[in-house]
């Protein structure tokens, strides 16, 4: 699977409060309403540069860049589920960065709305906001369509088949994990998050 789009360049230390305010968690994600105004706040905690532009632009529901290129310890902070899914309603698809908080990969990983891909090398140095990429999760890369840089990914494992069926209840359907009447249920509208009515 490819992933191509802009990409919104951060730095390290980037915690769930940048990533979505502590006064918006009261939306509820399976509401889809919701779900889409959560997007909207992604990164709203932000402390932004004079140069750099909001990742949603003012008025907006969905950000205009698919890929995030952080530097270490990204989703530090709070175990909020929020902080993935605010992303992933934005229309971000992955994040690409040197470290995760434990939580957040977990969170990505268990709600399926974004990739966390690990990086070896520091990319926050070679890559500026708005460049185009294509992230390749079969090759474990990320090219840099502006300079055709190719860098080099850790693999996801066994976490990448979770986050493509959607997220660990959709997954536990597809593998049988969870039997009969809940592989029936109604995914949420918007693609958020897929628990069923007893989950």
């Amino acid at each position: 699977m490819t992933i191509r789009g802009r990409v919104y360049v951060l730095g390290d230390n980037i915690d769930t409060d940048q990533i979505i305010p502590a006064e918006y968690l009261n939306l509820v994600p399976t509401i889809p309403e919701e779900y889409r105004k959560l997007g909207s706040y992604a990164l709203a905690g932000l402390a932004r540069t004079p140069d750099q532009p909001p990742f949603v632009p003012p008025d907006g529901m969905t950000t205009p860049y698919t890929v995030i290129v952080a530097g270490k310890n990204f989703g530090c902070g709070s175990s909020r589920e929020h902080a993935p899914v605010a992303l992933g309603a934005a229309g971000t698809k992955a994040v690409v960065a040197e470290s995760f908080a434990r939580i957040f990969f977990r969170n990505c990983v268990a709600t399926g709305e974004l990739y966390p891909c690990e990086t070896p090398t520091r990319l926050v140095d070679v890559f500026r906001t708005n460049e185009e990429v294509v992230l390749d999760l079969e090759a474990n890369t990320l090219t840099n369509v502006t300079t055709g840089a190719v860098h080099a990914l850790r693999p996801l494992g066994d976490a990448g088949p979770v986050i493509d069926a959607g997220g660990l209840f959709a997954y536990a359907r597809q593998t049988g994990m969870i039997a009969g009447a809940r592989a029936q249920a109604t995914p949420a509208a918007g693609g958020g998050p897929q628990a069923g009515p007893d989950d």
